[in-house]
């Protein structure tokens, strides 16, 4: 049996395209278990996004009526203060009169005390002549 050049060349092309195909089965293998393991974790992946969303949506409710009810509250503060305001102005305005109070208490004190001296010495020495009058009246017999 003779086997011409083209069915050789036909022969040889087959067993190469056999081998070809039994490297590349295994690797086919391989590859479809690592798709399969990519969709499970994405799969994963997707219901894990899904329950982080609806958390979130939750957390995001829950801040929405904390916001309300901060801003219920801070509107409330803001009030009170507006109340709390005159009377705040009026002790402000207290304690500048009582500061004004106590400086002229002080300058009438200082004044009182000095005119105190000065005429404590006018009496002293008003009460000394008058002793001293009264002790010669007597002497003399006058009295």
């Amino acid at each position: 049996m003779v086997i011409s050049y083209g069915a050789l060349a036909g022969l040889i092309a087959a067993v190469a395209f056999l081998i070809l195909v039994l490297f590349t089965i295994p690797m086919l293998v391989h590859t479809s278990k690592v798709i399969k393991e990519t969709d499970k974790t994405v799969q994963t992946a997707n219901e894990s996004v899904q329950k982080i969303s609806k958390d979130l949506n939750g957390l995001m409710g829950q801040t929405g009526d904390l916001l309300d009810k901060t801003n219920t509250l801070l509107a409330d503060v803001n009030g009170k203060m507006k109340t709390l305001d005159p009377v705040v102005k009026a002790a402000a305005d207290l304690g500048e009169s009582v500061s004004d109070v106590n400086t002229s208490s002080r300058k009438m004190a200082k004044r009182f005390s000095s005119a105190h001296i000065r005429h404590a010495g006018i009496i002293s020495s008003m009460l000394a002549s008058a002793s001293s009058l009264a002790r010669r009246k007597r002497r003399k017999g006058e009295d």
